[in-house]
């Protein structure tokens, strides 16, 4: 009863400065970047890290992974944070916890996969400016696409863990493909790549306890340098999974803080520390101090519950063994779909998930692949008229049929893969090489495009990873352009008066502001004392045709102490700040037919031009949406009339793209 695997019971020590324990388990935090990933879409700002940084750093963390993943996208382009900036930044309040980024091999941090001169100043960059351990991954499993990022990280002495995507086809580890052979065989590899450690990344928490046993068990046994597991809280597992691997013998495992822990996220840190206390693996990690972090991370969190997946009550998810969403990508998909007023569709997303995984080779799903069958199930749900139609083919889908990401882990299917192909710039042929080998270097365009607007190396690989919204925060970042009112942070003071509103509503106390727009208020208006009740209003009257007669002049008596319902005519409204707002198409209404967006996105270029003849279903333009490039196709034949946006527009659901008269 004194030894579960290699964890063993001994004295039992409360104190905070404890001897450390024989076999003590590492843990990395992931609360500065998955864990609001996964919970809040990114959107945790520097500012709040802070708030907490310093305490973070006595708790004696093996590392924290605070960069990379959806951070770098998320900063520039919501956020109006310079993604780098905030390594320099937490660098000055962190000084003893290694830092730790997510890489996604050749894909960077971004959704494609990039060229090489682009990975090799990235990587420089990211070493630069602070990053200690790279868990790079890729989201195939091939690791053709780590070669040119590990030769940057290797160089400059950085720890290289070399990353596994866990994944299934069945409801637990087995069968002909994820099973234990398949990642022991893929450990290998990367210990023969030079890997100082190596990562088994559950993104979708679809790891079972005693499956992680036995997987940390095979990979001890099969390589000599660490083992770290990562899984999310998702299906409800992750506690257990922990507790296994950590009786197995796993080296180090992440987790998050309380408030950022659990639903889409991951495992606290706090129970595991009380756990494991009087045994050999006892973390040493102080629980009040965990506690103090806790409660000041607490404060923050009402900023950014209006990005959580409120869509039920339970916290975890049984249709993840199913569907295998990741937390950060479900949360997405859920924002996604919320914007485009069809969140009841949810259930046909999930249900259309695995069948189009299956058909794009039975892929792992993680960032970017996770996105690229997220959104084309997205696209099957909402716009096919049959099963297995594929009316609306992303980008990404044909670049991943290309081979532009890789290898897949089956074949993709045929008729899916042509259908995809079927005018495909780079040719109909798929490529079997490494995919850096065809990508032409990049950093000289991007030097040419930026010139005047970039002044150094980390503005231009923004730009290089993320052309539109990376030269838009550029503008903004260099005072060009006004940040958009979206992008500032919300205060605390802003939440509550946002709560204080939804009281009043609910207590029938707002009265629903007509969308008239008054008239130029005129001089010499009549003021009435109107009661109703114990209500009080003022009201300003102005007579039609002659000059009014005023027959009392008084200063309106104090209201009382009720909240005053607008006036039925109520003063012209403020102009609106001087923000970019989206475009939209003009009226089309005799002149042809105008095609609504479909999603809300960023507009990113039109294919055809005012005047050109266009076919049913020809492809008219390029619409972004949750990382994504959608073809939208023209719904008759006909000659383009109206081209209204362009390039880096946001687009609302309904907008008018473009304008097509029909023949």
């Amino acid at each position: 009863m004194d030894k579960h695997g290699i964890l063993e019971m001994t004295a039992m020590r409360y104190e905070a400065d404890r001897p450390q324990a024989s076999h003590p388990v590492k843990i990395q935090d992931l609360s500065f970047r998955d864990g609001h990933q996964s919970l809040f879409a990114t959107r945790g700002r520097t500012e709040d890290l802070l708030h907490v940084a310093e305490l973070m750093d006595q708790v004696g963390y093996y590392s924290m992974e605070v960069w990379g993943g959806a951070t770098f996208d998320t900063m520039h382009r919501y956020l109006g944070e310079d993604p780098w900036q905030r390594i320099r930044t937490l660098k000055k309040y962190i000084s003893k916890t290694p830092f730790s980024m997510l890489l996604r091999g050749q894909n960077l941090v971004g959704y494609q996969n990039y060229a090489d001169d682009i990975v090799e100043a990235f990587v420089q960059r990211a070493c630069d400016n602070g990053i200690d351990i790279f868990r790079v991954f890729d989201a195939l499993n091939d690791f053709r696409n780590f070669q040119t990022a590990v030769k940057i990280i290797l160089k400059n002495g950085k720890h290289f863990q070399g990353t596994i995507c866990y994944s299934l086809t069945e409801q637990r580890m087995g069968g002909e493909i994820y099973n234990t052979a398949y990642y022991v065989d893929k450990a290998k590899q990367l210990e023969e790549m030079g890997a100082n450690s190596v990562c088994i990344k559950d993104m979708a928490g679809l790891v079972a306890p005693y499956d992680a046993y036995n997987l940390v068990k095979a990979l001890k046994a099969a390589v000599k340098i660490p083992v770290h597991l990562h899984t999310h809280f998702t299906s409800g597992m992750g506690d257990l999974a922990l507790f296994k691997a950590i009786e197995a013998g796993v080296d180090i495992i992440d987790t998050c803080l309380g408030p950022y822990a659990y639903r889409t996220s991951h495992p606290a840190v706090e129970p595991l520390v009380i756990s494991l206390l009087g045994t050999n693996r006892d973390t040493g990690f102080d629980i009040k101090l965990l506690n103090k972090i806790s409660k000041e991370m607490e404060r923050d969190i009402p900023k950014y519950t209006q990005f959580a997946d409120n869509t039920k009550y339970g916290i975890i998810d049984t249709d993840v063994i199913i569907h295998q969403t990741p937390g950060g990508m479900l949360s997405n998909l859920v924002n996604q779909l919320r914007q485009m007023d069809n969140l009841d569709r949810l259930d046909d997303v999930f249900a259309e998930i695995p069948k189009v995984r299956k058909e794009l080779g039975q892929i792992p799903l993680v960032t970017p692949t996770s996105q690229i069958v997220g959104i084309q199930a997205v696209n099957n749900a909402l716009f096919d008229t049959k099963d297995g139609e594929y009316a609306r083919i992303t980008e990404q889908v044909k670049d991943l049929c290309y081979g532009l990401y890789g290898k897949t882990t089956l074949p993709i299917d045929p008729e899916v893969q042509a259908k995809a192909l079927k005018g495909y710039p780079r040719g109909e042929t798929p490529i079997t090489c490494r995919p850096g080998d065809v990508i032409e270097p990049g950093l000289p365009k991007v030097e040419e495009e930026t010139r005047g607007l970039a002044k150094d190396l980390d503005d231009q690989l923004t730009v290089a990873l993320y052309n539109l919204t990376g030269k838009k925060f550029l503008k903004i970042k260099y005072g060009l352009e006004p940040m958009p009112e979206d992008m500032k942070p919300t205060s605390l003071e802003e939440v509550k008066a946002r709560e204080e509103l939804v009281k009043k509503a609910l207590a029938g106390k707002l009265v629903e502001k007509s969308e008239t727009p008054a008239p130029d208020k005129p001089e010499g208006l009549r003021q009435f004392d109107i009661f109703i009740g114990d209500e009080y209003f003022m009201v300003e009257v102005a007579e039609k045709g002659e000059a009014p007669r005023v027959v009392k002049r008084a200063p309106a008596p104090a209201p009382v102490a009720h909240t005053a319902a607008p006036a039925p005519a109520p003063a012209p409204a403020p102009k609106p700040a001087a923000v970019e707002a989206p475009k939209t198409a003009p009226v089309a209404s005799g002149e042809g037919t105008p095609i609504p967006s479909p999603m809300p996105g960023m507009f990113v270029k039109y294919e055809v031009q005012v005047g050109d003849s266009v076919q049913v279903g020809q492809t008219v333009l390029v619409l972004e949406a949750m990382k994504m490039y959608n073809n939208i196709p023209s719904p008759v034949k006909g000659t383009v009339v109206a081209t209204p946006f362009s390039s880096g527009d946001t687009v609302a659901k309904g907008d008018a793209l473009i304008v097509i008269k029909a023949d």
